[in-house]
């Protein structure tokens, strides 16, 4: 039985030398490592704070970034609006000139015409007159070519005129 049991004395410093190394442990080694241990908690806890964070941001980036492409689509269907808006008006501003114009271009068309008609009717009358002065002239000529014929004709030219005086 002593194979087992080892001698008191023997026991004695085993448990010295075990309360030595425990308070040792206990004094300096199991603090730093507690510190350590802490340490890398501490280190731990702020990098899933840190993460935390950055996911937060980065879905609130995320938000913002479809509420600003959601507001892009919006201002571009606007934009687009307003553009087919502004072309209609300028089709509609260009037929309203263009028949302003069509309509002025014919009216002035029409004048000229009828200062043309106008100046064709004076000129045939014009033309009428010379005619029928130089047929006047003619048929007189040839019935004044003899001396008493003229002198007939002027009498009955100035009874006419005193007949209508009277």
């Amino acid at each position: 039985m002593s194979l087992l049991l080892p001698d008191s004395g023997l026991l004695f410093w085993m448990f010295l030398s075990f309360g030595i190394v425990a308070f040792i442990l206990a004094k300096f080694g199991f603090p730093v490592i507690i510190k350590m241990v802490e340490d890398r908690k501490a280190f731990i806890d702020e990098s899933l704070l840190s993460a935390q964070k950055a996911y937060d941001d980065l879905a609130k980036v995320k938000d913002e970034s479809l509420l600003i492409l959601d507001n892009a689509r919006k201002e571009h269907v606007k934009i687009l609006n307003e553009a087919s808006q502004s072309k209609e008006m300028l089709i509609k501003d260009a037929k309203e000139k263009a028949s302003l114009e069509a309509a002025k271009l014919i009216e002035d068309a029409r004048k000229q015409i009828l200062m043309e008609k106008d100046d064709a009717i004076r000129d045939i009358r014009r033309q009428v007159a010379e005619l029928s002065v130089d047929i006047a002239e003619k048929v007189l000529r040839g019935q004044l070519e003899k001396k008493t014929e003229q002198m007939d004709m002027i009498n009955r030219l100035l009874d006419e005129i005193n007949v209508s005086k009277s």
